[in-house]
């Protein structure tokens, strides 16, 4: 950073109803407090050269936008704002009020209270061990049964040692940061993202045995098709955070483990975790009735 003013890279998902205005205020904040180096599209794609000297990246959007601009900047050290104008907004904790009423040390000289999100690498590897895709995912890597929908078979493996195979519509492994997104959906449990844990979901298992486990985050997850929906033209996919698709075949296995690079996110300090989970996913609320009069 130099001197006090932090420089800042301002990035838009100019598809967001009130992308523009909302932007417009921030580059404004941004120029008041600090000093906006541009400003440039959310887009899947190599790191612009843009960032390179940023001090701050802002992600104008909602939280699919900080996924793919988090998958985007992975490793590059710059710690990462998410503002939000989408529907939810649990992982992108800002908005532009709270932007503007931290703006003098979000964009100044304050110092920047941030997260370390360790991302999920994720390689697809043929029987004699090449790999044929490989990725990584904030929220999490989902195994989907895919068309014609029948129910699937999926072997487990953690650390080499030979887990259970599950049957049903597929598998979530997911991020404690991503614990609240399909994972919670899928009856999984929520974890607290400074938890240092994998989980692992099924999705609608075809036993009542089967339930949700957390293991440690260095675990490495092996996958291994045991029945699948193969077709041509799709069947079972692997998806990474709900944005990249990837079908496997019954030759394959999916190895999952944690990355090496992983994304800063900064934290609103006047915000508070809990209080997300109860006003935003309405944790614990009981249900409200009405009554004929």
């Amino acid at each position: 950073m130099t001197g006090s003013r932090r420089s800042t890279l301002l990035v838009v998902n100019t598809d967001k109803p009130d992308a523009d205005r909302a932007a417009q205020q921030l580059a404004s904040l941004i120029s008041k407090h600090g000093s906006l180096i541009a400003q440039i599209p959310a887009a899947n794609g190599p790191i612009p050269d843009e960032a390179q000297n940023a001090d701050l990246i802002v992600v104008l959007g909602g939280d699919g936008t900080l996924l793919g601009e988090g998958r985007r900047f992975a490793g590059s050290g710059t710690p990462m704002l998410g503002v939000n104008v989408g529907k939810l907004g649990f992982l992108a904790e800002f908005d532009i009020d709270a932007v503007s009423s931290q703006a003098e040390s979000l964009f100044g000289d304050g110092e920047l209270n941030t997260r370390a999100v360790p991302l999920l690498e994720v390689d697809i590897r043929n029987s004699d061990g090449s790999t044929v895709q490989a990725g990584c995912a904030m929220n999490e890597a989902v195994i989907t049964a895919g068309p014609p929908y029948s129910i699937i078979e999926l072997g487990i493996r953690i650390d080499d040692a030979t887990g259970p195979a599950v049957r049903g519509d597929g598998l979530i492994v997911s991020t404690s940061l991503g614990s609240t997104a399909y994972n919670v959906s899928a009856g999984g449990p929520i974890i607290h993202p400074l938890v240092d844990a994998t989980v692992i979901t099924p999705i609608a298992a075809h036993s009542l045995a089967f339930r949700p486990i957390a293991v440690p985050g260095i675990s490495t997850i092996e996958i291994d098709p045991i029945q699948i929906n193969e077709r041509t033209d799709d069947g079972t996919t692997l998806v990474l955070d709900g944005q990249i698709r990837h079908r496997i075949t019954s030759d394959q296995r999916v190895i999952i483990k944690r990355a090496e690079r992983s994304v800063e996110l900064v934290v609103n300090q006047r915000g508070n975790y809990w209080h997300t989970l109860v006003s935003k996913l309405h944790w614990a609320k009981q249900p409200t009735f009405s009554s004929d009069k």
